[in-house]
This record gives C-alpha cells, sequence and structure tokens, in this order.
C-alpha cells in the first residue's frame, strides 16, 4: 500500500490559502487521479474524493478526530466539483493520515463508488484511530517493541530487505509468532529485569512450534541509563528512514507500530527512557528450551484455567544460543 507521499504535501505547503478556501493537488496521480490532498488557512490536511453528478454524498461523524462531509468546492487548478472531504485535526495523527489515503486510492483503482470507498476504509481504521487517545504504553511494552524492532531492523531488514522483512512482521496483526515465514517463526522478547535473561512469556501459544517448521526466540536485555544512546523514537525512526524504500514496506510499518499502540503524540515522553542494549541473542528453541506449551498437559489444560503467563531465564541456556550478531543468523532468515 502506498500512503500519501509527504512530498504531496510539502508542494502544497507553499501555497496555503486565506479564509475557508483550500489548495490542493492529485494525491496518488500513479494510482487514481479522484483523490486530491489539500491544505487549508490553519495547516489542516484534508483528503478530497470527487464524486461524479450521480454519485451519493457521504458523512461519518463517528471517526474521533476526522471530520467527514460532501461539499461543493472550487481548488485552484480544478474545475467546480462536489467532494467527499476527510479533514484531519490533529498534526499527531498525519501518518495515519496519510495511510488511510493510500488505502482510499486503492479501493478507487479498483472501480469502489467513492462513498463506499472511504466508509470501508474508516471502518478498518476507526480502532487505531481511537488509540490517539490510549495511555502510554507501560515500560514491559516499550521494552517490548523496542525488541521487534531492534530485531527487525538491524537483523531481519539487512539479511532479507525492508519490504520483505515486514511482511514478516505478523505479531502486531494477531498472529501467534512476532515474526513467521514458512518453515520459520521467532518470537521475540525484550527485559529490562536486572536479573539477568528473564523474559516474561504471554500464554502457552507463544512458544509452541509453529505446525510445520522450526522457531527461534530472540532476547534483548536492556538497561536503562541517561547516557544511553537508544530510545523508542529513535529506533522508529531508524526504521521508518529504511522502510522509505519501498512505498508498500512504509505502509507496513506504520500500519505495524499503530497496531502495537506506538503513536506519535507520546514521542517526547518516550525520549525520556533511554535504553542500552546490553546483549541480543538468537536461540533455538528446542524439546529442552524452557517452555509451557499445549503440549505440556497431558490431559490438556486444565479445566477453568483461561490463561497462563510464566517467566523464563535463560542464564543457562548459552548451548541453544544459535547467533549472537546479525551476520550469524542471516543465512538462517532465508530470502
Amino acid at each position: 500500500m502506498n500512503p500519501v507521499p509527504a512530498e504531496v504535501w510539502r508542494q502544497i505547503e507553499p501555497s496555503r490559502p486565506k479564509g475557508d478556501e483550500l489548495v490542493g493537488r492529485q494525491a496518488l496521480p500513479d494510482i487514481t487521479p479522484r483523490l486530491l490532498a489539500a491544505i487549508d488557512a490553519s495547516g489542516h490536511h484534508h483528503l478530497l474524493v470527487a464524486l461524479d453528478p450521480i454519485e451519493g454524498a457521504f458523512r461519518d461523524v463517528s471517526s474521533r478526530g476526522l471530520t467527514v462531509e460532501t461539499d461543493e468546492l472550487v481548488l485552484p487548478g480544478y474545475e467546480h466539483a462536489r467532494y467527499i472531504k476527510l479533514k484531519c485535526h490533529d498534526a499527531a495523527a498525519h501518518v495515519m493520515f496519510d495511510l488511510i489515503g493510500g488505502e482510499i486510492a486503492e479501493r478507487l483503482r479498483a472501480d469502489a463508488a467513492p462513498a463506499d470507498a472511504v466508509s470501508a476504509v474508516l471502518a478498518r481504521w476507526r480502532r487505531f484511530w481511537s488509540q490517539q487517545s490510549m495511555q502510554l504504553l507501560t515500560r514491559e511494552e516499550q521494552a517490548g517493541l523496542f525488541a521487534e524492532l531492534w530485531f527487525l531492523t538491524y537483523w531481519l531488514i539487512p539479511a532479507v530487505g525492508g519490504l520483505e522483512a515486514l511482511r514478516r512482521w505478523r505479531g502486531t496483526h494477531g498472529a501467534r509468532h512476532d515474526f513467521e515465514h514458512p518453515g520459520l517463526s521467532i518470537e521475540i522478547k525484550g527485559t529490562s529485569s536486572t536479573r539477568g535473561r528473564t523474559f516474561r512469556v504471554n500464554g502457552i501459544q507463544q512458544l509452541d512450534p509453529p505446525e510445520s517448521g522450526r522457531l527461534m526466540f530472540f532476547g534483548v536485555r536492556l538497561r536503562e541509563e541517561a547516557g544511553a544512546s537508544n530510545t523508542l523514537p529513535l529506533l522508529v525512526q531508524v526504521s521508518r528512514r529504511l522502510a522509505a524504500e519501498h512505498a508498500d514496506a512504509e505502509g507496513m510499518l506504520e500500519t505495524a507500530l499503530i497496531a502495537a499502540g506506538y503513536v506519535e503524540a507520546h514521542r517526547e515522553e518516550y525520549e525520556k527512557t533511554r535504553w542500552r542494549v546490553v546483549e541480543a541473542l538468537l536461540f533455538d528453541v528446542r524439546a529442552d528450551f524452557p517452555k509451557i506449551t499445549p503440549g505440556t498437559f497431558i490431559s490438556g489444560v486444565p479445566a477453568g484455567v483461561e490463561g497462563v503467563d510464566y517467566v523464563i531465564n535463560l542464564d543457562t541456556f548459552d548451548h541453544l544460543v544459535i547467533a549472537r550478531e546479525p551476520a550469524e543468523a542471516a543465512i538462517l532468515f532465508g530470502t
């Protein structure tokens, strides 16, 4: 999926209008001519979907942070026309807004009616959009996301490329393991514990191998230090730079970040926590790897038990370490 490029907004900005007018240009002309990106006098970003005279209007009042209505507009360089107008009220949500624009464009290219295209995309994004008001990620959640991004950025992307690496990042979308590929799944954990390689496992499925293939475990030990060079927002920035080499990868990364609960509105707060990476190790999840799985229970999970969370300690499991550096693991990840 191609989001609306940041360059489009930069090209419009110098022509910011006065009063109630809008100025704009085609948002994704290689996909559809019907979607415009526009800016108003206050700098708010708008997406405009051109309507034919016989096409129905559309209005949405249930998407927080967005105004969606049908309006008749005259933009410089364009004829008078009716548009479905989406207005983004929060600059911190511009990344999501651009992704929404990309999805609308794709549906228009597939000949969806404009109202249907906008309605379907908003319905899909409404849950993510509502996360703009979500609380900060907990310290444990921050460490977990940091570990996933560390693996993505410094281990997987150099081995298989940005687009393929983002295709494999499935945990944020509800998959059983964080990274999945035919024949190989990888579960990622981060810890800031001072007790060594201790990691919390959520449920009995996380360390259960895939139906066909191999399971690995990537553990990152973090130490919070005021003089450390790493922060979660900085790692997000590095991953974005790598993903920007491919438009589809860029959109996939932003979708995954949002699904993981990371929103730019909390960037300054996350920057206050600086992490030193003590070690990052890739383990082989073999029979002697410490774990609780469905097979642990001979007669099945006991009746009435709805969840099992537990902590593993890998301090004495060096014999299961298969890579201590990215270069040692590249051949394992395939292409």
